[in-house]
């Protein structure tokens, strides 16, 4: 019985002090194998008198039992202990900031393409589009502009060859459109796309830029239409308190014509260096549609009438967003169009 008690107390204080499984393992070898230290207790019941031998081999399986149990214990312990420790290892600081993914953004040129189409859209328009490669008769005779026009000239126009060139306007579009009418009234529609003229590049010109143009045809069309389509234009690009005001000009396929000016975005019409005092800044061109326009499509001038304009976005751009050179919308600076994140 004092080997017993002696071999327990030796055991499970082995067992308390194992650091790691594998030493467990050879404790466990030590103690419950075959040839362990219980066994051989086992085999000195052969030196024991009849009498104590039940009693012997009750306290040795008793032994047997507590050490499988405090080695199945250490055991769970020490492998909770290795999870702990992979755990710590592997454990992601979730208060340092996140990787934060760098998103494109819209050119600005897109952002006030969408805001003019989703503003006409709006009130009924449709939107046409039209071949970039366009033909002289398109481009200019059905829009009233005669052979001798001065926009006809080659230091205007990009020719390709005598009746083909790339469009100086989407007025191409219009007419177009106006074609296959057939007399389908009314006409509503806006014509945004690139359009190209041999100028000289600078601050405010460009021999490539976009442009939308807008064309209303029906029963009782009138100047004063055209007004309240612009000043809702402008009210919903530029906020409302902006007001318009038309100018007497000349276009080939309007009659009459009008340039128009809005109050400036800066001073509010006081008068300041951009809009040089005036307290106006020219943004577009417009007009009735030229009677000779609308016979050249198959309606009846008598009838209908309509109006029609043309506005640059590279200037309602520059406008709205303070952009002081036409040049900085055709560089790839990623700089220049990070600016303008915030008006996604």
């Amino acid at each position: 019985m004092i080997d017993i008690s002696s071999l327990e107390k030796e055991a499970l204080t082995l067992i308390k002090e194992a650091k790691d499984v594998k030493s467990l393992e050879e404790l466990r070898l030590a103690y419950l194998s075959k040839k362990g230290k219980v066994q051989e207790l086992m085999a000195k019941m052969r030196e024991l008198p009849k009498e104590e031998k039940p009693a012997f081999g009750q306290k040795v399986n008793e032994l047997k039992n507590e050490l499988t149990t405090a080695l199945k214990a250490k055991e769970e312990e020490l492998k909770g202990d290795l999870l702990k420790e992979s755990l710590k290892k592997e454990k992601i600081d979730i208060s340092l900031d996140a990787y934060t993914p760098s998103y494109g953004t819209l050119h600005p040129l897109t952002l006030m393409s969408q805001a003019i189409e989703d503003c006409f859209i709006g009130l009924g328009y449709q939107v046409a589009e039209g071949p970039e490669v366009e033909l002289d008769y398109y481009n200019f005779e059905k829009a009233n502009i005669p052979k001798v026009h001065p926009a006809r000239d080659m230091q205007y126009t990009f020719y390709i060859d005598p009746s083909t060139l790339l469009r100086t306007h989407t007025t191409a579009i219009q007419m177009r459109v106006l074609e296959k009418a057939h007399g389908k009234m009314p006409i509503k529609l806006i014509c945004p796309g690139k359009v190209y003229r041999r100028d000289n590049d600078d601050a405010t010109h460009s021999h490539q830029f976009m442009q939308v143009e807008g064309l209303v045809v029906g029963e009782g069309i009138t100047l004063a239409d055209l007004k309240g389509t612009l000043q809702f234009m402008v009210d919903s690009l530029f906020g409302k308190g902006r007001a318009i005001r038309f100018r007497p000009s000349y276009f080939p396929f309007t009659e009459p014509s009008v340039e128009v000016d809005m109050s400036c975005h800066v001073c509010g019409g006081k008068g300041c260096s951009t809009c040089k005092g005036t307290g106006w800044i020219e943004i577009l061109g417009s007009g009735m549609v030229h009677p000779n326009v609308l016979k050249m499509a198959g309606i009846d001038p008598q009838k209908y009438t309509g109006f029609a304009f043309g506005v640059g976005i590279e200037r309602l751009a520059m406008l709205k967003y303070g952009i002081k050179d036409i040049r900085d919308l055709y560089t790839n600076d990623i700089r220049f169009l990070k600016a303008f994140k915030h008006f996604d």
